[in-house]
């Protein structure tokens, strides 16, 4: 899948994220690269055939609005680092797909306060952890997923390869 296919919609929803990555669009596209690449050599998914251009949408927000969504749609009062809404767990996504001129994937939200304090107590930069975080809510739009142990270790699989492809460590190595 080319990068000039894929148009990422950017939320500002915590104004730290722009002192923190300045550059945090090339990080996004980087990732959103890595990902397209990877998942383009190792797998087959139907509707990436490169006939449309694929959209989502990446909210940087904080804690609050994380653990707010997390409240209405998972009854889970708390934040977390990654939320998706992947458009893929919908019914009518296929038939969608044949109506409209682009593919829309979903929404990934990232909660800055924390990621910041997992890269500190995992001992990881904050882009390391940012790339691990939207790779992650990625794939998941793509259809990946990790309730049953199998998906977990093939999704995390294929995190692990997609961030060494970044030159990024194992984020699931322990210290």
């Amino acid at each position: 899948m080319a990068m000039n296919n894929t148009n990422i919609f950017i939320l500002h929803e915590e104004p730290n994220w722009s002192t923190i990555f300045p550059d945090i669009e090339n990080i996004a596209n980087s990732v959103v690269s890595a990902v397209f690449e990877y998942v383009a050599t190792n797998e087959t998914i139907d509707f990436l055939d490169g006939q449309k251009p694929i959209m989502f949408n990446l909210s940087l927000s904080n804690n609050q609005l994380v653990q707010n969504l997390n409240k209405e749609y998972r009854n889970i009062d708390k934040p977390t680092n990654v939320l998706s809404f992947a458009a893929i767990d919908d019914m009518d996504f296929y038939n969608d797909i044949a109506l409209y001129e682009e593919i829309e994937l979903g929404d990934i939200i990232i909660a800055l306060e924390t990621l910041q304090q997992e890269a500190e107590l995992k001992q990881i930069s904050l882009h390391d952890h940012f790339c691990h975080l939207l790779t992650h809510g990625l794939l998941h739009l793509l259809g990946f997923d990790h309730i049953e142990d199998d998906e977990a270790e093939y999704m995390e699989a294929a995190e692990i390869k997609i961030l060494e492809n970044m030159n990024i460590p194992n984020p699931y190595q322990e210290l």
